[in-house]
């Protein structure tokens, strides 16, 4: 598979990144988050251009998200319904996820992105629990731009070794979601201290 990526990203560049990266965040199971990273590796070596590497990825994330969302909350809770017992998901199920959603839908959305499964479903389920359009589209956006530019930099650095990144992509992933919370974290204490000061006094 990793052979046939690179011959398609050479022959096509930015139209398979745009492909593979939205029907991945459209809810297919494909490579799109390597093919970011090898279609960066490119950039390094001439080929591509990393600014177009990244804004490529960028949207087609965003908009494959889009898609999957649409199609979870127009017709994502009949399908559940109807074809639900095969993978054992009752209406009580269904519930919870209508809670999870509502109580942690946008961090979900955010993390999702970094995470291979949940990037692939994060959307469609948020659609399917209702989750209000504009607080997912925020969510949404902010994390395809942030993924696609620390792994579209991550590629483009280490561009030279890419077997090896794409080996550890996986541990690449938790640090560097990690390393995002533990920031949004920082600001979020950071907001609040000097409501909290005017508070005290």
């Amino acid at each position: 598979m990793h052979d046939q990526l690179i011959h398609w990203l050479t022959s096509y560049g930015y139209i398979v990144l745009f492909v593979l990266v939205s029907l991945e965040s459209l809810g297919i199971p494909l490579p799109g988050e390597t093919a970011l990273v090898t279609a960066s590796a490119f950039a390094a070596q001439g080929h591509l251009s990393i600014v177009g590497v990244i804004a490529t990825a960028t949207a087609a994330a965003i908009l494959g998200d889009n898609g999957g969302y649409w199609i979870g909350r127009k017709g994502g809770l009949a399908f559940v319904r109807r074809y639900g017992r095969v993978l054992r998901i009752d209406e009580r199920t269904i519930q919870r996820v209508h809670a999870y959603f509502d109580a942690h839908g946008a961090k979900t959305v955010f993390i999702g992105r970094f995470i291979a499964l949940l990037r692939t479903w994060a959307a469609f389920f948020a659609g399917v629990a209702a989750m209000r359009y504009s607080t997912f589209m925020m969510y949404n956006a902010i994390g395809g731009v942030v993924w696609a530019s620390l792994f579209g930099t991550l590629g483009y650095v280490f561009g030279r070794n890419l077997p090896a990144l794409e080996h550890n992509l996986g541990i690449v992933s938790v640090v560097l979601v990690i390393a995002v919370l533990l920031f949004a974290v920082v600001l979020v204490r950071r907001s609040r201290q000097p409501s909290e000061n005017g508070t005290h006094q």
